[in-house]
């Protein structure tokens, strides 16, 4: 799938929301475009099918807020948060997920989200998100929360991570989805513009901090930290690469 763009004038004092869509099924971009659209004050600038480009989207857009997918492939919508807030901090990312576990919700405010909505959440209730984010506030479905306040939920997002992926670097991060996606070493080095050493370099720092030694184990790791998600749509892009490379 290729970015999409919708050329529109930036935002401004009293001027509509400018939204960029990050999903990896298309079908899900374009309902929430069709929604979003008919609500005024909301424009969608564009649409992107992975992390990458919703990154690239963002630096050539500069949308007001992101809607970010969690898993999506090639880069997650975690990390891609990362990538925007650190170039970006003016553009405010709403996390928009099936996944409601709350490790999921801490990473994505530790990432630099503004706010985390169930996928299952109605029109009101997104539109609401949208622009309380855009203003500078923050969202969370209350079910997500579990009792807890946003200001509870940042105080637990701001503490030391202990797990095994507070240890990896953003890059190490990246190279771990995608072996859990089934890149090989060489596809890795092309998606990243690194060389094949490199990419055997993350690889071993990899295994030395998550005391992992075989590739088969971290694709393992990845899929239960969810990290990577072994799905059709993955499969069949694995798929599509073995043959390009035959």
């Amino acid at each position: 799938m290729s970015p999409q763009e919708y050329p529109h004038e930036r935002a401004g004092t009293g001027a509509p929301v400018r939204i960029l869509i990050a999903d990896d099924h298309s079908l899900m971009r374009q309902g929430l475009r069709s929604l979003l659209q008919e609500r005024p004050g909301l424009i969608v600038v564009g649409e992107a099918g992975d992390g990458r480009e919703a990154v690239a989207l963002a630096l050539r857009l500069h949308p007001d807020v992101v809607l970010m997918d969690v898993v999506m492939p090639s880069l997650n919508g975690v990390e891609a948060t990362v990538a925007i807030r650190r170039r970006l901090p003016e553009t405010r990312v709403l996390m928009l997920s099936a996944y409601t576990e709350m490790e999921h919700v801490v990473a994505a405010v530790r990432a630099g989200a503004s706010g985390y909505l169930r996928k299952s959440a109605d029109v009101e209730e997104l539109e609401l998100a949208i622009r309380a984010i855009a203003r500078g506030n923050t969202y969370f479905s209350p079910e997500l929360l579990r009792g807890l306040d946003s200001m509870d939920l940042y105080r637990v997002a701001n503490q030391p991570g202990s797990g095994a992926l507070d240890r990896l670097s953003h890059r190490e991060r990246e190279v771990l989805q995608l072996i859990g996606e089934g890149f090989t070493n060489r596809e890795i080095a092309g998606e990243l513009g690194v060389s094949v050493k490199t990419v055997e370099a993350h690889i071993s720092r990899l295994g030395q901090k998550l005391g992992i030694r075989r590739r088969g184990e971290l694709i393992r790791f990845a899929l239960r930290a969810g990290v990577a998600a072994l799905d059709t749509d993955t499969l069949e892009r694995a798929e599509a690469r073995r043959r390009a490379g035959a």
